[in-house]
C-alpha cells in the first residue's frame, strides 16, 4: 500500500511539475515574442486612461464607448476580459486589427501611442465595463 502512495504523490508531483514548467515556458515566450508590455511597476490610472481614451480612441468606439459609426462598443460583452484580454488592446493598438466580430472594416494601428498608454486606456475601460455589469 504506502508503494502505491509514493507512486502516486511522484506522478501528481511530476505533472505539477511539468505543468508548472510549461507555463512558465509559455510565459517566457509569451514576453520574447516582442508582445507590447507596459512598464514593470506601472500602476494604471483610470483618469490618464480616460484623457488617452478620448484624445485615440473615441472618434471610433465612441466617448461613451457605445461605439460609432466608425468602430465597435467597448461597452458588450464581446470586450469582457474573458473573451479580450487586456494583451489584445495591446494588439490592436500597435498592430491594428482585423474585422471579426463587427462589420466596420480592419482597424489600422494607433500611432504615438506606448505600451503604459494602452495600460492607463485598458483600465479605464475596463472600469467603465465593470459599472456596467461585464466582469
Amino acid at each position: 500500500m504506502h508503494r502505491a502512495r509514493v507512486f502516486v504523490q511522484r506522478n501528481y508531483s511530476r505533472r505539477y511539475w511539468l505543468l508548472f514548467s510549461l507555463l512558465i515556458a509559455a510565459n517566457m515566450t509569451v514576453h520574447a515574442a516582442g508582445f507590447p508590455q507596459p512598464s514593470p511597476g506601472l500602476m494604471p490610472n483610470p483618469a490618464k486612461g480616460k484623457v488617452l481614451y478620448n484624445q485615440n480612441c473615441a472618434s471610433c468606439h465612441g466617448a461613451d464607448l457605445k461605439g460609432s459609426d466608425k468602430g465597435p462598443p467597448f461597452l458588450h460583452r464581446v470586450y469582457e476580459p474573458s473573451h479580450h484580454a487586456d494583451l489584445a488592446f495591446q494588439l490592436a493598438v500597435k498592430n491594428g486589427s482585423r474585422a471579426h466580430h463587427w462589420q466596420f472594416g480592419d482597424m489600422k494601428p494607433v500611432p504615438g501611442l506606448n505600451p503604459d498608454d494602452v495600460a492607463h486606456m485598458t483600465t479605464y475601460v475596463r472600469s467603465e465595463q465593470r459599472k456596467v455589469g461585464i466582469k
